[in-house]
């Protein structure tokens, strides 16, 4: 049966009632999932879940690639160690979630919750512009730029605007992130590499950058510099006046 149009201009609408709905019930999924381990993993390959309730599940047993997951809610579930590329995840929550040792390459993160969740040893090469990572685990997260693999040009996460007060970023890679307006209020950034990070204008109260290599690392106007006690290559960081 064909599906009514409307026209507007030279824009063409399909219309259905069942246009935004997920490919499968959170109960098909349980099912699923339950039914997976290591050697039968559950195929949800780009399966449309957006705005589903997919909270406390355990999705180490899952191939998620591609799966369209805007909107929805993942709080408290597990996806550790998983493949993540090419998901699409804009406004996602996985507030408490853990993604420890998941792979998120090429895709949009933005406005998305991840507070408290582990992300320790993770790997992002994502737009997380204007997060939510409030206390987040990012402990030997490798977020930086792969300087030996660009062939598509620069590629590096992006967390301008994101909230990350009270993260713990210890021995995290973040080189060559753009960090702008960025909050680290209390932040943990033991060991960090910055390396020609952009923080510009990002908020510092508190942080601790003990032994984070600042080499080219870019920040705003900086009254105080005893924030940077402890931290290496202060002397090549780039201040503005």
């Amino acid at each position: 049966m064909k599906l009514p149009k409307i026209t507007l201009g030279f824009v063409t609408f399909a219309l259905s009632l069942n246009i935004f709905a997920a490919d499968l019930t959170r109960t098909e999924i349980e099912q699923t999932l339950k039914a997976a381990d290591k050697t039968h993993v559950a195929d949800l390959r780009r399966k449309d879940f957006r705005g589903l309730d997919l909270s406390k599940l355990d999705f180490r047993h899952a191939d998620l690639w591609g799966a369209d997951l805007r909107d929805a809610n993942l709080n408290d579930s597990d996806l550790s160690n998983l493949n993540l590329d090419l998901t699409v995840m804009t406004r996602i929550h996985f507030a408490r979630a853990n993604l420890s040792n998941t792979s998120i390459f090429g895709v949009s993160m933005m406005d998305s919750d991840l507070s408290d969740a582990n992300l320790s040893g993770s790997r992002f090469i994502a737009n997380l512009d204007k997060a939510n990572l409030k206390s987040a685990n990012l402990q030997n997260a490798n977020w930086g730029a792969d300087m030996k693999n660009q062939p598509m040009g620069l590629m590096r996460v992006s967390l301008n605007g994101v909230n990350l007060s009270g993260a713990n970023l210890t021995n995290a890679n973040l080189n060559r992130a753009l960090m702008k307006r960025v909050d680290l209020t209390n932040a943990n950034l033991t060991n960090a590499d910055l390396t020609m990070a952009d923080l510009s204008n990002a908020k510092l109260d508190n942080a601790n950058f003990n032994g984070a290599n600042l080499n080219g690392t870019k920040f705003g106007f900086v009254k105080d510099k005893s924030v940077f006690k402890g931290a290496l290559n202060l002397n090549t960081a780039v201040f503005e006046e």
